[in-house]
């Protein structure tokens, strides 16, 4: 598997040439089977001492933090940007921003692997796409970050629990052979690693890799939502069976039909989660796209702007404050972002949809 480092478009904000309310992004270089072991509690220890530059998503009478990626239209992180042309809403209404970071820090990462007997069967191509995915990000990974191994069909078992040594990774890995039920509990699955990483502190994320289906979760689609929202752990994704489900819809049948619909359900809501918590999707259709996946899915976990805000609604009502993330000239109109020739190019703002404002009881 490939492990590319990438260096991510730069903003040529004193090039003579452009105006002040623009900025321009350059292209970037292309760059045995064994029976079942005991189930490892999770239980993931802070460090005594917190790098100053890791930022974490807080909220409480006075400080909301909140980490920001800006992605041009190839999915590049745009780095650079000064802090004037952000601006931040909550519950539509400008907020002062009181803090501006930029920059790489370790990250705590949790590999949640779908590995159930549906689709991930020993020598299918399920089970050969999901190891190909999972030990593809895993040799990406730097000395510093921490990860843990999960895997979920019915249950969520951990593999192995947070920690920045890769070789237990690699021995959890190395477990993936024979899979057991066939159930993919992925709402379960996401909520219940969500909940133990919310207090974790610095970069964050759990990024799923499976097929996106839930069969048998105690959670709803709407009440996974909702949880997910208030942990603030951004969810990233690997969709699986893309190349498959291409070949299966050429297939006549009813039940070819309701296969793919089910599987379209799945694809939206992992967009959903994703874009809700601050996190990305990817849907890679051919093995050749993983590199690239790779290279998007760490320049997003690294390079990230860090804002907080003293919000002006101070109210203590524990309900839910939307935030919205922009980019603005001086005049107040959205940014232009231009490419090395001048030419215009879409660009997105990735940011967590909000937090739950505090309650007079806490």
């Amino acid at each position: 598997m490939i492990a590319s480092s990438i260096c991510g478009p730069t903003l040529s904000a004193q090039d003579p040439q452009q105006s002040p309310s623009e900025t321009v992004a350059k292209p970037k270089k292309p760059a045995a089977d064994e029976p079942d072991q005991q189930k490892i509690p999770s239980q993931y220890k802070r460090p005594k001492e917190a790098a100053e530059d890791q930022p974490t998503f807080r909220s409480d009478a006075t400080t909301v933090s909140v980490e920001v990626a800006v992605l041009d239209d190839k999915g590049h992180f745009i780095p650079k940007i000064p802090r004037a042309n952000f601006r931040v809403l909550e519950d539509n209404v400008p907020q002062q921003l009181t803090g501006f970071g930029l920059g790489e820090a370790p990250i705590t990462i949790c590999m949640l692997i779908e590995f159930s007997g549906r689709y991930q069967a020993y020598w299918s191509s399920g089970w050969r796409e999901t190891l190909m995915a999972s030990y593809g990000f895993l040799q990406g990974l730097k000395e510093d970050d921490n990860v843990a191994i999960v895997t979920y069909d019915m249950r969520t078992t951990i593999l192995s629990d947070f920690s920045p040594d890769k070789s237990k990774a690699q021995e959890a890995m190395a477990r993936l052979r024979i899979p057991g039920f066939s159930e993919s509990n992925v709402f379960d699955a996401m909520t219940d690693m969500a909940d133990r990483m919310q207090n974790i502190e610095g970069r964050k994320a759990i990024l799923v890799i499976g097929t996106g289906l839930d069969t048998f979760s105690k959670l709803t689609f709407d009440k996974t939502r909702k949880k997910l929202q208030e942990a603030a752990v951004p969810i990233y994704t690997i969709s699986i069976l893309q190349i498959a489900r291409m070949m299966a819809e050429t297939r006549p049948g009813m039940s070819a039909q309701i296969q793919n619909m089910d599987f379209l359900q799945a694809d939206n809501a992992m967009k959903t989660f994703a874009k809700e918590t601050g996190g990305q999707a990817y849907f890679p259709r051919f093995y050749g796209e993983y590199p690239s996946v790779f290279q998007q899915l760490t320049e997003a976990l690294r390079n990230q702007y860090s804002l907080s805000y003293h919000p002006t609604n101070l109210a203590r009502d524990g309900k839910f404050r939307h935030i919205k993330v922009e980019l603005i000239n001086p005049e107040g109109e959205p940014l232009r972002i231009s490419n090395e020739k001048g030419k215009a190019i879409k660009y997105q703002i990735i940011a967590k949809a909000g937090y739950d404002a505090p309650r007079e009881v806490e």
